[in-house]
């Protein structure tokens, strides 16, 4: 069988390199394109060199559209205008779209979701760490099986050019505990706290941010008790993480119908 050939956009930055070398690393799939923005100082380089790999007769360059006339998806760990731009070329090739970008307004999710509709397979998470999206499993079970007496709050911090907060792995949390105790996230979250907050609202969801040096990610929730404690943690250690499973998405994606998907279906935990 031929392998699966993926594009990765923002192929200069930190996960488009970490990207390149792990499809370059896994069977079945190939590099089949790289796409940067204009002006970019990478355009017209090998891919594979770009990623400190061996050469993969790939150059970079800024028309997604040519490249993934040669292609049977893409990986995008971008921004969310962009993301969503992408996404509008994909589901009129009728291409698959993996997407790691995080920070998306509520309006832009319900987008992508009928953008995903109209002709493309996408499979879209918070994190795509194949470790995260089972504690996120855990963090439901957890809450479930927990009343409202246990409170709960997400903990995460990340490396200092990070942009967006919380993060997409937090809010990933937070939705899997919300859902949990069936509520809405949206309703019960508390982002930050200053000042006289005046005592913790019962059944509340809380989030703390911390930035700093190159945290990769971690991120830890809390169920706290009357004189007890759970916390559940992940840690990464290395972005490869994310590419690998940005990978076993895409490859997962094979004969799927047209529609939105989520790394918990990837892994059966829906």
């Amino acid at each position: 069988m031929a392998d699966m050939r993926l594009v990765v956009m923002g192929a200069q930055g930190r996960m488009g390199r970490a990207l390149i070398a792990a499809i370059t690393d896994q069977q079945g799939v190939c590099v089949a394109g790289a796409v940067e923005r204009e002006g970019a100082d990478c355009i017209g380089i090998d891919a594979g060199a770009l990623a400190g790999q061996q050469p993969l007769n790939v150059e970079v360059t800024t028309d997604l559209g040519a490249a993934l006339d040669a292609a049977d998806g893409l990986i995008d760990f971008t921004a969310p205008l962009a993301t969503l731009s992408f996404a509008k070329i994909a589901a009129q090739k009728g291409k698959a779209h993996i997407i790691g970008t995080t920070g998306f307004t509520p309006e832009q999710e319900a987008e992508l979701k009928d953008i995903a509709s109209s002709g493309s397979v996408m499979v879209k998470s918070g994190n795509m760490s194949l470790g995260v999206n089972l504690l996120g499993k855990l963090v439901e079970q957890a809450a479930r099986s927990l009343d409202a007496d246990f409170d709960i709050e997400v903990v995460e911090m990340h490396h200092k050019h990070k942009v967006d907060a919380p993060s997409g792995t937090a809010l990933l949390l937070g939705e899997s505990a919300a859902e949990g105790r069936g509520i809405d996230l949206h309703s019960n979250a508390v982002m930050s706290r200053e000042g006289i907050t005046g005592a913790r609202e019962r059944g509340s969801i809380g989030f703390a941010t911390l930035r700093g040096g190159s945290v990769i990610g971690e991120h830890t929730v809390i169920l706290a008790g009357e004189g007890e404690r759970i916390e559940l943690t992940h840690k990464a250690q290395d972005r490869t993480v994310f590419a690998r499973g940005a990978v076993k998405a895409a490859l997962w994606t094979k004969e799927k119908p047209v529609g939105y998907y989520t790394m918990m279906d990837v892994l059966g935990l829906n």
